[in-house]
């Protein structure tokens, strides 16, 4: 089975799908992002846009998550934002064609929350400029395309929506599990440990390039 978690960028889908995978024996995490961040990394800077306008990257996602489903005996889990009819139909629907169970999620909130979460994320910022990495399309591209991706997910075939502003992402994990018919393990950690645990994985997914 396949979990594909979409919603716009900031909108919570590499920690809920995080949080399923600790919750969820056997199930693994596969980003698709790394396959475009690889893509780009292999072309002149000037070349590089959005590696989802590359039929590469879509072919690549969908042979990768193909061999993952079919030789990983567990569920795979895939936090993507795909806001494009076109993409989503070569990437989601290219797996349900070969025969694969996907359920597919969009996360969604109110454009004020979302940006919020974008604004929490400066510490990624800040160990850019320690570093002296800045990648310079960072979260200004997220914010340029917020209305856009909150419009187009809104749409009936990016469905299922669930809702986050007033839920916590142990809860949206939860709801994905009854809805896909997956039982997860009781979440028993604390809420200072579910922070600690949430901003190391907001710290894994920083991105230095």
């Amino acid at each position: 089975m396949l979990l594909w978690i979409n919603g716009p960028h900031g909108g919570g889908k590499t920690q809920t799908a995080h949080e399923i995978r600790r919750r969820l024996p056997g199930s693994v995490v596969c980003d698709p992002e790394h396959i475009g961040f690889g893509l780009l990394r292999t072309l002149p800077p000037a070349l590089r846009a959005d590696f989802q306008d590359l039929a590469a990257w879509r072919q690549g996602v969908v042979e990768t998550l193909d061999l993952a489903l079919t030789r990983h005996d567990g569920v795979v889990i895939a936090p993507m934002t795909v806001t494009d009819p076109r993409c989503f139909a070569e990437t989601v629907g290219a797996l349900r064609e070969r025969g694969h169970d996907v359920h597919h999620f969009t996360l969604l909130a109110e454009r004020e929350t979302v940006l919020r979460r974008l604004r929490e994320r400066r510490v990624g910022r800040l160990l850019r400029r320690v570093t002296r990495r800045a990648r310079p399309a960072g979260e200004s591209w997220a914010v340029r395309r917020l209305d856009h991706c909150l419009e187009r997910l809104r749409e009936p075939e990016f469905a299922e929506h669930l809702w986050t502003d007033r839920t916590s992402v142990p809860k949206t994990a939860d709801r994905i599990a009854v809805l896909a018919g997956l039982t997860l393990r009781p979440n028993t950690e604390g809420a200072l440990r579910t922070r600690l645990r949430q901003a190391r994985v907001g710290l894994r997914h920083v991105r230095f390039d």
